[in-house]
């Protein structure tokens, strides 16, 4: 192939529907007894999402075994290459996928996507956000590393050069196809594809990393994730450095620090179009909005409500999949030391836009991917000839302009654009307010 043409089929052609599978009835829950572990919250911020460590530890504690009621799914193809390395490391690949069913495949009805403002389905299979999640053995620090969607990369099932985001969804079509044909029942067939999906996205990044089986957890959200748990939480606050008011992803909020629920919060965290930097400010969203969910789990409105505490415990297992042998409790026992302050958000360094096939992307430089992420991960107590993860720029590498149109036209048609010097957007960390764009 050359770049920018894929040499399977169109990987956005239309999925037959098929009757949706029911929703399991929820576990009966023990009742709320005395004595709360407040550590137990602190786990909570390891996997920088409430929709997946709110089961950990309070589902232990007071709901009966997290394990139990969760879907889950057979992400690893290669369990020797994917076990929890010796060092006891921890490294999870956070997922939000673009997608109209919940965590159990039924769709989620008209007026809820109407007011989510989610649109039709095209492109619902493609990964929006995409975040590793490393913590060392003693679990008292972890970082979250953002890869953004539209990096041009070189995705994993000889798929070859496309933007990130359509490493599940390639792997996803040509199973279903295969199954198809072979006459697999349809929600059989939709099942082992996004296994499929999901196997090459985890491989497509390990590959651009250049860590093959780093990854031994994998966890999944889908859009009614943000909506349903952050309206049991009662919202989160962010800081926003302007008023924003956008019309396709619904999202008008004021300038400066408020508190964000229901469909404001997806619509804070899905926009896209009239950001300064794109997709990185929408990342930076992402990221600032994590870091306030983490604070909001360990904040007293929340640690000593266990009604609120119950309430997203079902919100989250309606909507989640997890790697399947993923053992809760014992990852919980690990998360211990882990608190708010302890968590740094990065993204990964850019080259600047560029227009490839027609397709608006970022570029990216493998070699200065790897040497980023091994200055993140690498353990803090080797000795490592590893240098620090570049971060020379404080901003994203985009200017608030758009590229010109002899640029854009340059980048398009010889498929490289001049890229400013490579940069990552500072940090964002769990104990702060962040105002983003």
């Amino acid at each position: 192939m050359t770049d920018g043409v894929a040499t399977r089929q169109d990987a956005t052609e239309e999925i037959p529907e098929w009757p949706p599978p029911p929703i399991p009835s929820p576990r009966g829950r023990r009742p709320w007894f005395a004595v709360f572990a407040l550590r137990g919250g602190k786990a909570i911020v390891a996997l920088v999402s409430v929709a997946v460590l709110v089961l950990t530890w309070y589902g232990w504690q007071f709901v009966g075994d997290p394990n139990q009621g969760l879907t889950t799914s057979e992400v690893f193809a290669d369990n020797e290459l994917h076990a929890v390395p010796l060092d006891g490391a921890v490294d999870i690949l956070l997922v939000g996928m673009d997608s109209r069913t919940d965590g159990q495949g039924n769709p989620l009805p008209r007026e809820v996507l109407d007011m989510l403002h989610a649109g039709d389905a095209e492109g619902e299979k493609q990964t929006d956000t995409m975040i590793l999640v490393h913590i060392p053995q003693d679990g008292r620090r972890a970082v979250a590393i953002s890869f953004p969607r539209d990096s041009w990369v070189e995705l994993a099932g000889g798929f070859g050069k496309h933007k990130l985001n359509g490493a599940f969804v390639y792997a996803y079509n040509e199973r279903f196809r295969q199954l198809q044909q072979r006459g697999v029942d349809l929600k059989e067939a939709d099942r082992q594809a996004k296994n499929a999906g999901r196997q090459n996205l985890v491989a497509t990044l390990e590959n651009f990393m250049g860590k093959p089986g780093m990854i031994d957890r994998y966890a999944e959200v889908n859009l009614a994730s943000f909506y349903e748990v952050t309206r049991a939480l009662g919202g989160v606050e962010v800081c926003l450095n302007g008023p924003v008011h956008e019309r396709k992803s619904g999202v008008d909020l004021p300038a400066g620090r408020q508190t964000v629920e229901g469909v404001q919060a997806l619509a804070f965290v899905r926009q896209r179009y009239d950001l300064p930097n794109g997709d990185l400010d929408r990342i930076a969203r992402q990221q600032a909005f994590l870091s306030g969910l983490a604070r909001k789990v360990l904040s007293r409105d929340v640690l000593m409500n266990p009604g609120k505490l119950g309430d997203v415990i079902t919100a989250v297992k309606k909507s989640v999949v997890l790697s399947d042998n993923w053992d809760l409790t014992q990852f919980a026992g690990q998360m211990r030391g882990l608190d708010s302050g302890r968590i740094e958000f990065r993204t990964i360094p850019t080259l600047g836009n560029a227009v490839i096939g027609g397709a608006d992307v970022l570029r990216v430089d493998p070699a200065q991917v790897h040497q980023f992420v091994d200055g993140l991960t690498a353990d803090p107590g080797a000795t490592s000839t590893t240098a620090t993860p570049p971060t020379t720029s404080s901003a994203p590498p985009s200017s608030k302009a758009p590229p010109s149109s002899a640029g854009r036209a340059n980048a398009g048609a010889a498929g490289r654009s001049l890229p400013p010097p490579s940069s990552a957007p500072p940090p964002i960390t769990g104990g702060e307010v962040a105002c983003v764009n």
